[in-house]
């Protein structure tokens, strides 16, 4: 299954949609922590026909402390906003956004988890549709309602309990920034530090210096020196798991399959009875994970 389309797929597609055996919906996520004027932006400039997703609000219940700060909508919840965003069960979806897909991931993982069929993140997003030259539009763009039936549980997820434990048993990834892996730095969260057995591995590292993935065969370097490998069971978290989609969805690129924890470090550090670790190493004896 592909992960990722380029940009000039999603314009030939575009630029052909009568032709196309199958519609193209193209939806825009532009959302950053720390900046909550992802509407705005999308206002100013955003591709042909892409509809606005609010990660905050459509692909988030409300923040609490047992679930984290983005904790998943219900399957009901989803599946209206789809409707709304024009998405129908056979179509072809693209998301994208303005920050190498940190944001349109969480978008990814959820319609995959979902079981729409046809979901790709446009690589690059917004630079590389620019950088070919392409036009932009403003204002905002309404679709007619849509009618997909989405489920759910098509990609795997652990939670807390099985986290506690998972760097023990597999390979636990954080896909946060070294300084909130290590502690040094926490924005957000009434903790700071790491799960006990996580493995540092920032989001940032799956990127090039033009927002692209890197190539399979890189990533998959990447993530066999963090120690992945065929058949270890792999799980990531981030700080509310908005960013923990993009390092599976760069795992996916790199051949690995992994789970999603969903409340991720904002539900574990919210829990005073989990213990924290700061430093380097992914235990706080100093070792590493098993």
């Amino acid at each position: 299954m592909q992960t990722l389309m380029d940009v000039a797929t999603l314009k030939d597609r575009l630029d052909d949609a009568g032709n196309t055996e199958r519609r193209t919906v193209v939806l825009d996520v532009r959302w950053a922590l720390g900046d909550p004027h992802g509407r705005e932006h999308y206002l100013a400039g955003h591709l042909p026909g892409a509809v606005f997703v609010d990660l905050a609000n459509e692909l988030a219940g409300p923040a609490d402390p047992a679930r984290g700060r983005h904790p998943l909508p219900t399957q009901e919840q989803f599946q209206a906003s789809a409707r709304s965003w024009g998405v129908c069960s056979l179509d072809v979806v693209v998301a994208y956004d303005d920050s190498g897909n940190l944001a349109a991931a969480r978008l990814w993982w959820m319609l995959r988890n979902a079981g729409l069929a046809e979901i790709y993140l446009l690589d690059g997003g917004l630079a590389a549709w620019r950088g070919a030259g392409f036009d932009l539009e403003s204002g905002e763009r309404r679709a007619a309602p849509g009618d997909v039936v989405l489920t759910g549980a098509a990609m795997p997820v652990i939670g807390s309990d099985e986290a506690a434990s998972w760097g023990r048993e597999g390979l636990l990834l954080d896909a946060r920034a070294g300084e909130r892996y290590r502690g040094e730095f926490e924005p957000v969260d009434p903790r700071a530090g790491h799960i006990p057995g996580a493995v540092s591995a920032p989001t940032t590292g799956n990127l090039g210096a033009d927002g692209r993935f890197l190539s399979p065969a890189a990533l998959r370097e990447r993530f066999t020196s963090l120690g992945m490998r065929t058949g270890v069971p792999a799980a990531v978290y981030c700080g509310s798991g908005v960013t923990a989609a993009h390092e599976i969805a760069a795992l996916e690129i790199a051949g690995f399959p992994a789970a999603l924890y969903p409340g991720s470090f904002s539900e574990w550090s919210n829990n005073a009875s989990n213990p924290v670790v700061t430093g380097d190493s992914p235990y706080a004896d100093g070792s590493a994970a098993d």
